[in-house]
């Protein structure tokens, strides 16, 4: 018997062996449910072709010929990603809408015998699911963020936060950008938003909401994508741990971390001519001579100095939130780096007490 639901809590999704989504690649691309695998039932170019007849010659023939690529297509799953499945698989599956193709998958998978289930609504169940919770208002969550200069760590201490147990989200590593000019990631494209958005959710569905969640102070936008509205509130009223490290010590974990833009010059010079209008050409070309002789140490310090702290002290100077805590750094190094964690945890352990 096929099941129907249209609960993708956390819980729910867990209780499947497999959530499977038969839409096309592209339409997975653009945005699925975390975790989920793609089994389509039409590629991209089938379903082009199949809407064109429809819409263009005969519903009938569109209709046939949809059905026999469906059943070749969901054939080639059953001798392949299927294969190994015994009676006892629990699949959820589910398409664009909850219609036709997902339809002539669950209908196979019956006739087989493994209990499954399809998804009500298909992916745009999932879709108002992840937008009533990050286009709300507000969110529930406990914000702190995670604020200093360019180069103080903030990426490296959340990770260093975690291992201790404490919540966080890394926004950056969601988004696949460092949050800056220089932050493309090389050979990794930014999801799209709606996918960037499910990550998210999925990250924050996990969460404590009693207990704070560490977030990196970012701007609304990281590369292309842009934080969603409730989760953007909760930043706004954060409170704030502030980084601090001399420019020299910042400039040169620069380096190291952004090794792989300093290694395609062609990259990095694009780079530096989309600075701000503000900066003189003199300047602009002072740094893109630094560039190309190599010198990414003092490209970051010149950098961090002229262009980043005037910037960042713009921004603090805006702002009104409380300060939580304050963390120096001489260095910003492993061991540093691990020491300015703990101090970080040991306040928000505080704060938890008080």
């Amino acid at each position: 018997m096929i099941r129907r639901t249209t609960d993708l809590s956390a819980t729910a999704r867990a209780g499947f062996d497999a959530l499977i989504d038969v839409r096309s690649p592209a339409e997975f691309a653009q945005d699925h449910v975390p975790g989920a695998i793609n089994l389509p039932v039409l590629d991209d170019a089938e379903r082009a072709e199949v809407g064109t007849l429809y819409v263009q010659q005969s519903k009938f023939l569109a209709r046939r010929i949809g059905a026999a690529k469906v059943a070749r297509n969901i054939a080639a799953h059953l001798d392949g990603p299927l294969k190994h499945r015994d009676g006892s698989f629990r699949p959820l599956v589910h398409c664009w809408r909850g219609g036709q193709r997902s339809g002539a998958m669950v209908s196979v998978m019956d006739q087989i015998g493994w209990p499954v289930t399809v998804l009500e609504g298909g992916y745009m169940t999932w879709r108002r699911t992840v937008q009533s919770a990050l286009y709300a208002p507000d969110g529930p969550w406990q914000v702190v963020l995670l604020d200093g200069g360019t180069g103080s760590g903030k990426t490296a201490l959340l990770e260093r936060l975690a291992a201790r147990g404490v919540q966080t989200i890394d926004l950056e590593g969601l988004a696949a950008h460092r949050g800056s000019l220089f932050g493309a990631l090389k050979d990794q494209p930014q999801p799209a938003q709606k996918l960037f958005e499910s990550r998210l959710f999925v990250a924050l569905e996990a969460l404590d909401p009693t207990r704070p969640v560490v977030i990196e102070a970012e701007s609304s936008r990281i590369g292309a994508r842009t934080v969603p509205p409730a989760l953007w509130a909760a930043m706004g009223r954060a409170g704030v741990i502030e980084l601090s490290a001399p420019v020299a010590a910042r400039a040169a974990f620069s380096a190291r971390v952004y090794a792989d833009i300093a290694a395609d010059p062609a990259g990095l010079e694009a780079a530096l001519s989309r600075l701000p209008k503000h900066h003189s050409k003199e300047t602009i070309t002072g740094w893109k001579a630094l560039a190309q002789v190599g010198d990414t140490t003092a490209l970051a310090a010149a950098l961090i100095a002229d262009h980043y702290d005037p910037a960042y002290r713009r921004m603090t100077a805006r702002r009104d939130r409380p300060v939580l805590g304050r963390v120096e750094m001489v260095e910003v190094s492993e061991a540093e780096l691990d020491r300015a964690a703990g101090e970080i945890a040991d306040t928000l352990s505080q704060g938890a007490r008080a």
